[in-house]
């Protein structure tokens, strides 16, 4: 699953790769143009390049959230759902860029920024977006893996002992109300900086507590930590699937998909054996 939290790492990674495309697609530009015979200065290429990837870099929140909500490995209609997300994406793409483009150009160009047609224009960019927007996904699936496999690299960590009384219930705040939450009711918890997500017949409400302290109030043999960032009940799993690189997908039964990966699967496979 693609983290649903901010990670320093990823960002970071993203800065280094748009960083790139933007230096060398800026070089490409101004290059080209004088090959061609036209004039294209760096200030002119730097404006149209940098508006481009600035709005690339403020869209990669909603493609993450995307490929949570439909990952590319879980059913076949969501490469049906991504088919049309890259049309989104081009629309929200190219609408931000121009508006950029129209603010900055005469700040930094020195005359007003004409499109052109824009049916006509938008076909055009579609494409180059839905490459763009594949390169993207690639991207998203292969810096999560990146990450995990660094996660893993470090020696597991024991699970806690069993409680003496597990938690039969918790008490959550939501909209100023005090609610009481059967703990069997709980399909999964995911991990959100110092508060742990419960996920609740399609609600979620938020505890101030970490997975490994609410690992080690759980009852075991009801819930299991399956990664680094997600507990699951396990009565409360549909089924579970290959994924990719040894890792494994659990499919809630309210929907959501979680990751299992490798490093916690000994701790899944003790309470529910996955079969090959």
């Amino acid at each position: 699953m693609i983290p649903r939290k901010p990670d320093w790492r990823l960002v970071a990674l993203w800065a280094a790769a748009l960083g790139l495309s933007f230096v060398t697609r800026t070089w490409t530009l101004v290059t080209d143009a004088r090959q061609a015979g036209f004039i294209t200065g760096w200030p002119e290429a730097l404006t149209l390049e940098g508006s481009s990837h600035a709005v690339i870099f403020a869209l990669l929140p909603a493609i993450y959230w995307a490929h949570r909500r439909w990952p590319l490995m879980g059913h076949a209609r969501n490469l049906a759902v991504h088919a049309l997300g890259s049309v989104v994406f081009c629309v929200a793409h190219v609408v931000a860029m121009v508006a950029l483009r129209m603010v900055l150009y005469p700040l930094v160009v020195g005359r007003a920024y004409t499109y052109g047609a824009l049916l006509d224009r938008l076909l055009y960019e579609y494409g180059k977006d839905v490459v763009t927007y594949a390169i993207l996904s690639a991207s998203t699936i292969a810096f999560a893996q990146f990450l995990v496999r660094r996660e893993e690299a470090k020696p597991p960590e024991p699970p806690p002992p069993p409680p003496a009384q597990p938690l039969e219930r918790f008490a959550v705040r939501k909209r100023g109300k005090e609610i009481l939450l059967a703990v069997g009711d709980i399909a999964w918890i995911e991990a959100a900086g110092n508060y742990a997500v419960l996920h609740v017949g399609g609600q979620t409400y938020e505890v101030r507590s970490s997975l490994t302290k609410l690992e080690a109030e759980l009852d075991p043999r009801r819930f299991v930590r399956v990664h680094k960032s997600y507990m699951v009940n396990i009565a409360h799993v549909r089924e579970v699937e290959p994924w990719m690189s040894g890792d494994w997908r659990i499919r809630m039964d309210d929907g959501a998909e979680v990751s299992l990966s490798r490093r916690y699967r000994d701790r899944f496979e003790a309470v529910a054996p996955v079969k090959a």
